[in-house]
């Protein structure tokens, strides 16, 4: 499973972007769940977010979702945490 997160906005509005490839990590399960999870909570167009928060685009095997802040579901802020920072 390929999972890529693409952050914009925020105060300074830098874009961040990060992938994770599940294939051969010994907690792919894990990560499996956790994506199904935020993908059911997401919309599949771009929300309108708050002045200075973020938004995001989350990509699993071709499918993509939206979502901003303040209202990410907690499997999509856990999602997003965990590809931002070990994804390359």
């Amino acid at each position: 499973m390929r999972i890529v997160v693409r952050r914009t906005g925020g105060f300074a509005g830098i874009e961040r972007r990060a992938e994770v490839d599940t294939t051969d990590r010994p907690d792919a399960e894990t990560w499996h769940a956790l994506a199904e999870r935020a993908l059911a909570g997401a919309r599949t167009a771009p929300p309108i977010g708050v002045p200075d928060g973020f938004q995001y685009r989350i990509t699993v095997d071709g499918r993509t979702a939206y979502c901003a802040d303040p209202r990410l579901t907690n499997a999509q802020r856990d999602l997003v945490r965990k590809v931002l920072k070990e994804g390359a």
